[in-house]
């Protein structure tokens, strides 16, 4: 099957799709065949399902909050409703939202970093696990970070550790179900400003310093020194995803640059 056909007949939930790489990933999927679920928690999902639906393709937007069981459940029954069926969940949920060193972390802002990066990928996984072994397969891209190795985000890295690290043994515990599951650590990603920013907060001149700390050694740590684009992230994303990867499973592919996290 050509790459414009890859996700032809497969119906394909997108997580994180209002915005930036998940947004990418859910309009390509749309392009390349897929019946497309996008979910996320802000109303602006709507508008990119709307133009998918624009092009003739089969969409439909979720407003649901994956930080809870509760939201995960609801995605995956609205999925089946629209659907009946689940080909393919790309878990794309997550981001920092502090940038600091650890030592400047309070106690909430661990908690919500965790809650953010590491949550909705656990649940998202959960839920969708009964109606892809009804179906005697699926496949599951979880969208991590190289950023498990780098500075002023250790609470993010711990939660993007704790994806890799699903992703791993989730895949040993449902192969026996046909089901692949398999991440993309993307690196620095080059993306329009966000139409809701994770913080809304005005950055003092010291969190603006500590944040360019981050983009320095996010570049420095890449060998091409420079951020990716969208679509070089989504390109790795819907590989993962397709049939062309049918014999890749527990595998964390990192997407930085030669930065592997």
């Amino acid at each position: 099957m050509s790459a414009a056909h890859r996700f032809a007949g497969k119906v394909v939930v997108v997580t994180g799709a209002a915005q930036g790489i998940g947004r990418g990933v859910a309009l390509a999927a749309a392009d390349e065949g897929a019946s497309v679920v996008l979910v996320d928690r802000a109303a602006l999902v709507h508008e990119v399902a709307a133009e998918i639906l624009q092009r003739g393709q089969a969409a439909l937007a979720v407003v649901a909050d994956l930080e809870s069981a509760a939201g995960a459940r609801e995605m995956v029954a609205a999925a089946l409703a629209q659907f009946g069926r689940v080909d393919v969940l790309i878990n794309n949920v997550g981001g920092t939202i502090w940038a600091q060193p650890y030592e400047e972390y309070a106690d909430d802002q661990i908690e919500a970093e965790i809650r953010r990066s590491l949550f909705p990928t656990l649940w998202g996984c959960r839920a969708v696990l009964p109606a892809m072994q009804a179906a005697g397969g699926g496949t599951i891209v979880n969208v991590s970070s190289i950023a498990t190795r780098g500075i002023y985000r250790i609470p993010y890295s711990a939660a993007k550790g704790g994806v890799n690290a699903l992703t791993a043994s989730l895949a040993f515990e449902q192969a026996g179900h046909g089901i692949r599951v398999n991440a993309v650590a993307t690196g620095g990603t080059a993306a329009p400003p966000r139409k809701i920013p994770r913080n809304a907060a005005q950055p003092t001149r010291q969190e603006e310093i500590w944040y360019q700390g981050i983009v320095d050694q996010t570049v420095a740590s890449s060998l091409m020194h420079r951020y990716g684009t969208i679509d070089e992230q989504v390109r790795a994303i819907l590989f993962l995803a397709s049939d062309e990867a049918s014999y890749i499973t527990g595998s964390v592919l990192p997407v930085g640059g030669g930065d592997q996290g």
